[in-house]
């Protein structure tokens, strides 16, 4: 009979009597005060400029178009004086890459003050709760009002916060689609039932998304979906300047009359108020320290600010600070993670400028029939083609057409061809040439364009001459 291993419970007693709770916890309702200061006014200041920026550059016009408009259908991209195709896609990579860059470049020296400042969910959180406060009180109220069972006065309450919420929700939709479809134009015809259905979905889905994400989600977004949050530390040093409590300072907390003598007490300047909770768009205790909740928006610091004024204390309990400053030590501002994202960006920002200016203004692209080749009437062997030319420019050009690469090639179809501002032509061509002056079956050439009225823009595009096989 074989023998048993012994086994024995070494679990400490003290785990065996741990509380266990579930890991997803329900979410609790967050209800932010009103308060003022340096950082709001800078906020508010910042979410008026992207909202003029967003909602009114659609209404600009450039000349017989709008201003800014990506026309899918017609695969042209128009910003202000510039028309951008397809093929000028490499110029959306390299913008993308230099704004990841500009992001880490910021976030190295200031955190995540794109997110509390600057992030469409963030600026659009902000003013649903604006319209929170309008409609239904301050906070105390809010939280009474939750309270209360539905009556006739809850219920107009509630219907006004989240009328304005749909409101700005499909205003913020419409204007999105209007970047695609023509904005004075699409209005209208949302109303006579003309509109594409696919407007309709677009308007709605954002709509949707934007009354959803600012309305309901809110900090959840930026704490379980937003992808920022989970490498912005990584990015981090100790000379990043990021909102933090002063322990040194504050500690121990607790609350006092305004005129005592705290110090011998043994007390901070921390009151324990919980004003920096109250007002945290995503709930947080930012005494608690570096927190990845925290979308640095500085509403704490405002609010701290506001209550050490009111004590008589010196500011800055809660601040723009970094971790080798909370610590007595120097912050260095020039270090060289900053200065190598800083020429990083710097060089593809001026990359990108070169080649914008730099981009041709014509398009060519040369298709070759399917027929390989055919003998003519005077026994010379023909290659037809279809050109496909782009005029790029914001103007009228007339361009003249040219193809070599092989000796004794003759060029038979129309030279010069007129194209309208931003229009695309297919014109037939036909090459043709001597049998004897054919080097191989198949032979290198190059189509030409270039533009009468400015001969800088120009456009190649390479392409075959097939031949019977040379003996």
């Amino acid at each position: 009979m074989s023998e048993k291993i012994p086994v024995k419970d070494v679990t400490p007693t003290s785990a065996k009597t741990v509380e266990y709770t579930d890991l997803y916890a329900s979410r609790e309702k967050i209800y932010t005060r009103s308060f003022t200061g340096f950082f709001r006014n800078l906020r508010i200041s910042g979410g008026v400029f992207l909202f003029i920026l967003y909602f009114g550059t659609v209404w600009l016009n450039w000349g017989n178009r709008q201003a800014i408009l990506w026309d899918l259908p017609e695969r042209k991209f128009y910003i202000f004086g510039a028309t951008f195709w397809p093929q000028d896609f490499v110029l959306l990579s390299w913008s993308l890459i230099v704004c990841a860059f500009g992001l880490f470049f910021i976030t190295v020296f200031a955190g995540r003050v794109w997110c509390g400042y600057t992030c469409p969910q963030s600026v659009f959180t902000w003013v649903y709760m604006w319209a929170e406060r309008v409609t239904e009180g301050e906070r105390n109220q809010r939280m009474k009002l939750d309270k209360q069972p539905m009556s006739s006065a809850k219920f107009l309450r509630k219907s006004a916060k989240h009328g304005i919420w749909l409101l700005v929700a499909l205003a913020t939709g419409l204007t999105f689609v209007g970047y695609f479809t023509p904005i004075r134009d699409l209005i209208p015809s949302l109303f006579d039932g003309t509109a594409d259905a696919w407007a309709y979905f677009w308007i709605g889905f954002f709509t949707l998304a934007t009354y959803g994400n600012a309305g309901w989600l809110r900090e959840n977004v930026c704490i379980y979906m937003c992808p920022y949050a989970r490498f912005q530390s990584v990015m981090f040093d100790k000379d990043t300047l990021i909102v933090s409590y002063d322990t040194s300072r504050g500690e121990s907390r607790g609350p006092r009359k305004r005129d005592a003598d705290y110090k011998a007490s043994g007390l901070g300047d921390c009151i324990d108020c919980k004003m920096c909770v109250h007002v945290c768009p995503t709930g947080i205790d930012i005494r608690d320290g570096l927190q990845i909740e925290c979308i640095g928006c500085a509403a704490c610091v405002d609010a701290c600010d506001s209550i050490m004024e009111k004590m008589g204390y010196p500011k800055g309990l809660v601040s723009y600070t970094t971790e080798h400053n909370l610590s007595g030590q120097t912050t260095h501002m020039l270090r060289p993670r900053l200065i190598g994202y800083a020429i990083a960006l710097l060089t593809m920002a001026s990359l990108l400028a070169v080649a914008v200016y730099i981009r041709p203004l014509a398009g060519l692209d040369v298709l070759k029939d399917r027929v390989l080749y055919r003998e003519n009437e005077e026994g010379r062997i023909e290659n037809v083609y279809v050109l496909k030319i782009m005029n790029k420019a914001q103007r009228q050009l007339t361009f003249r057409i040219e193809a070599d690469g092989l000796e004794g090639l003759v060029y038979e179809g129309k030279r010069e061809i007129v194209a309208a501002e931003g229009e695309v032509l297919s014109l037939p061509v036909e090459l043709s040439i001597d049998p004897e002056n054919l080097p191989s079956s198949t032979n290198d050439i190059e189509f030409r364009i270039q533009a009468i009225e400015d001969p800088s823009i120009t456009a190649d595009s390479e392409s075959r001459f097939i031949g019977p096989a040379v003996r």
